[in-house]
């Protein structure tokens, strides 16, 4: 993997410092099958997406079984004096959103991926408003990428991040403690759609696939039965 991938060994070690304590000090861990994230070479992590705190839990997850996550934030983010300095030294990728640009960041990721990064995608694109917290439909996006470089999909369900930091809450309850649960699936098959041209009813199809997956996992972590419709926002 190149050190284009990782930030800098100041910025790296900064992260570091401050996000284990952290996340170890504000919950539990219940972290199963992170063998099955490969340690090496590009791979695309899908996840379902709760909390404003899941990202930073899940990165620590992440690190801890061998990968730094290349997390897509945000462009406006990068405009905070100071934390947009962080956030583009931690190697995020700025997501431009309703404008000409919105495509660079697939760019960006396929470059990393590449490279042999390892991209932390949320297809949902926001945290999920399904009523039971089920993940949502999903974008395209990760679907688009994983067809057009070839790289490996690998589902992450976690759950817990929500009992700490509810979506739209500013303020955490971190009484009783909470305990953060991941699972990690097989990687997602989408050698169905390789040879087909990636117009939208297929990304569309490859994306339900990859939902499915995430869907599963969650699944069996909540260890309650799925609805077998999936929540979809009005206006997307």
């Amino acid at each position: 993997m190149s050190r284009h991938t990782r930030p800098s060994r100041f910025w790296e070690t900064l992260a570091v410092v401050i996000v284990k304590p952290l996340s170890t000090l504000l919950v539990k861990r219940d972290w199963r099958r992170g063998d099955r994230i490969p340690r090496t070479g590009g791979v695309i992590i899908v996840a379902n997406h709760l909390s404003w705190t899941d990202p930073v839990l899940l990165a620590h997850f992440l690190y801890n079984n061998g990968r730094w996550p290349i997390v897509l934030a945000k462009s406006s983010l990068f405009k905070v004096p100071f934390l947009g300095h962080a956030v583009r030294s931690l190697r995020a990728i700025p997501v431009y959103r309703g404008s000409a640009d919105a495509v660079r960041s697939l760019h960006d990721s396929a470059e990393l991926l590449k490279a042999g990064g390892a991209i932390l995608f949320y297809p949902e694109g926001t945290c999920t408003r399904d009523p039971d917290l089920w993940p949502m439909v999903g974008k395209t996006g990760a679907a688009r990428l994983a067809l057009e470089t070839g790289a490996p999909v690998i589902p992450v369900a976690h759950w817990g991040a929500h009992e700490l930091l509810p979506y739209g809450s500013k303020k955490p309850r971190l009484f009783p403690r909470k305990t953060f649960r991941v699972m990690v699936g097989e990687p997602v098959d989408l050698s169905k759609y390789a040879d087909r041209p990636p117009h939208a009813p297929v990304l569309r199809e490859a994306t339900a696939d990859i939902m499915q997956a995430i869907t599963a996992q969650l699944a069996e972590l909540r260890g309650e039965k799925a609805p077998e419709t999936r929540y979809e926002p009005e206006g997307r």
